[in-house]
């Protein structure tokens, strides 16, 4: 009799426990990640493994390279196949707002309130505004942004210092100084290409046009390819035919011509460094995190590189456009019919918004990568000896401060990674006449006028990255066929996208 007892309570103790051990079965959740070249992705960053850990999920990444990441995640809601449960560094701009419209992306503004950590941040850096302006027509929010407390300039022209002190040259101030430097450079080291890039000439243009007054190619600060905003009359203007444009490409076409801009600027970062290591380049438009790397690989004795502030153009002294909102985590609709669907936004929400992950995100493990000194942060030795300093040797050692997937921003916070020099720079930036601008909001279109607008936009800035490859090659004449350019855009319809985009602009 006892042992029957026995089995009986033993039987009711397993049953008692499924309910349980059925809990504690971690949710699986898919992602597209923009994997970035210069910082591969890693499934064993330990801040990965430690979220999947804490919170009880399974994050299966499908890393994608950043030069294809848009043309995927198109097709993928274009057609409903293949579509992961959430696409990572997204937002409703060009194309997506018209996939939203339509039906294929998760009005995540209908399911507020299974995201009280990403209401939380939107509400204590006070950016409710910010927000609402990534609504679309029907007032709905399609998409998570990442969130900024202040804009800061983590990068932008980064120069050989040494070479300027050793020539006796001042910190360039104007576009004009930095080509003086520039051929100054070319001259002493006649097999030189001065100027390079990182990962492409979006991030060059991304980071000078605006200086010329324009924003306008495959990272233009509308999200437009071929349009750009006025900030004195909160206007769209034909930014891809403008004069601001035409005077842009002209000096860009100057250095190509005079060999002191790099003629393959689409690399990666390896190319970049052993560039700059050997002196083959002086300059490039990059981030302040990869200083570190560059100067180790170099045996030049004495090469020190620094960032300088955005250099005055025609269109004053200006970095690239930036938000208090970025791009963040877009939900196709194929997640809505999972039956767990509110599990996966809640736990989402919990694993990119929530105090506790925006820590790590940020700071890594504690305990690991760092310790708590009273309220200081203190990196561990391996850390802070780096010779790629704090920000790039945690990247790739641990997976923080990543771009799509670190969501919440403190600028305080992110500058415990860097030195007294970058704190200055930041100061000095800030100290500047509106150096970083704001983005504009993405525009109130309804369906079938976010199609219509999509359509447009693919035509034109098919047409305009072929025009302005062969204007800054010298394959064509800026004199001589800028009229056949303008009008073939005209042909593309580039009027009635800046009609389309004017008659709903929120600003």
């Amino acid at each position: 009799m006892k042992k029957l007892v026995s089995l009986l309570l033993a039987i009711l103790m397993v049953l008692g426990l499924a309910p349980l051990a059925l809990m504690e079965e971690p949710i699986a959740i898919s992602l597209y990640y923009s994997d970035n070249a210069t910082l591969p992705f890693r499934q064993d960053w330990p801040v990965i493994q430690q979220l999947e850990k804490q919170y009880n999920v399974k994050l299966n990444f499908e890393p994608i390279p950043m030069a294809d990441y848009g043309t995927k995640a198109g097709l993928a809601l274009s057609t409903g196949e293949n579509t992961p449960d959430v696409m990572l560094y997204l937002s409703t701009g060009g194309a997506y707002a018209s996939y939203a419209l339509n039906g294929a992306i998760v009005p995540i503004s209908d399911y507020a309130e299974w995201t009280p950590h990403f209401n939380a941040r939107v509400e204590e850096m006070g950016l409710q505004q910010d927000v609402d302006l990534n609504r679309l027509s029907d007032g709905k929010l399609y998409f998570l942004p990442s969130l900024y407390d202040l804009p800061f300039y983590d990068g932008g022209l980064i120069m050989r210092e040494d070479y300027l002190k050793a020539k006796g040259f001042e910190p360039p101030k104007t576009f004009d100084d930095f080509y003086n430097i520039m051929k100054a450079y070319k001259e002493d080291f006649p097999d030189s290409y001065p100027l390079t890039s990182i990962v492409g000439l979006r991030v060059v243009q991304r980071m000078t046009m605006p200086s010329f007054g324009v924003s306008v190619g495959r990272n233009t600060g509308t999200g437009t390819g071929t349009l750009s905003w006025n900030y004195d009359t909160n206007e769209y203007f034909a930014g891809a035919i403008s004069d601001e444009y035409k005077a842009y490409i002209t000096f860009m076409a100057k250095l190509h011509a005079e060999g002191l801009l790099d003629p393959e600027l689409e690399q990666d970062n390896a190319s970049t460094a052993k560039k700059l290591a050997t002196g083959a380049a002086m300059a490039v438009y990059g981030y302040y995190d990869q200083i570190g790397g560059w100067e180790q690989a170099s045996e030049i004795e004495g090469l020190k590189l620094n960032m300088y502030p955005p250099l005055e153009g025609p269109g004053g002294a200006h970095h690239q456009p930036k938000s208090k909102t970025g791009g963040g985590l877009l939900f196709p609709i194929g997640v809505s019919k999972r039956a767990d669907f509110e599990q996966v936004v809640r736990k989402l929400d919990e694993v990119f918004y929530s105090e506790e992950a925006a820590k790590l995100w940020c700071f890594g493990v504690e305990g690991d990568s760092y310790t708590m000194d009273g309220d200081k942060v203190v990196y561990n030795d391996t850390i802070l000896g780096s010779a790629d300093g704090i920000y790039k040797y945690m990247q790739n050692a641990y997976g923080t401060g990543c771009a799509g997937l670190q969501n919440v921003w403190y600028l305080e916070n992110e500058l415990t990674k860097y030195d007294e020099n970058y704190a200055r720079i930041n100061a000095d930036v800030a100290a500047m006449d509106n150096a970083i601008q704001y983005t504009v909001p993405v525009p109130s279109f309804d369906d079938i006028t976010a199609e219509d607008a999509s359509l447009l936009q693919t035509t034109l800035l098919d047409a305009f990255n072929v025009w302005d490859d062969e204007f800054r090659t010298g394959k064509k004449s800026i004199e001589t066929d800028w009229d056949a350019f303008v009008q073939d855009m005209k042909d593309k319809g580039i009027e009635k996208f800046l009609e389309l985009y004017n008659a709903h602009k929120k600003l």
